[in-house]
């Protein structure tokens, strides 16, 4: 299924259209540059983070190295600054470990709700005015 499949464009935390979070690396679960996502997406990639050096640090010592090149999996390795659709549960196990990276809302699609609170995502925004 892709998104399409759930009636057109998703939506963000904030009820509007769901807003790009990364082309360059490439993300979301269906590598389109959003955090698009369907029944497929197990892990819910729907927050769209800017990394840092103490989330990649945390990532790792939890198992999942999002830092290192996996050439073979066309995976360059993310860098502190990157963007990228973080799995709704894993940047909740960060924020309860104070390692959370910072929120693209526009970005994050409303899918998140369902695993952690908006009021949460608002206190680690990077784009509420």
């Amino acid at each position: 299924m892709k998104p399409d499949d759930f009636g057109g464009s998703q939506r963000n935390v904030l009820g509007g259209l769901l807003g790009s979070c990364s082309e360059a690396p490439i993300t979301g679960f269906f590598r389109d540059g959003c955090c698009n996502t369907s029944d497929e997406d197990l892990g819910s990639h729907t927050i769209c983070v800017v990394l840092t050096a103490d989330f990649l640090a945390f990532s790792k010592a939890r198992g999942n190295d999002l830092s290192t090149p996996r050439p073979e999996f066309g995976f360059p390795g993310l860098k502190p600054g990157d963007r990228w659709c973080l799995c709704a549960a894993r940047w909740r196990e960060a924020l309860q470990a104070g390692k959370a990276p910072r929120v693209v809302l526009n970005a994050t699609n409303e899918a998140a709700l369902l695993i952690v609170s908006l009021d949460d995502l608002k206190r680690d925004a990077i784009d509420l005015n």
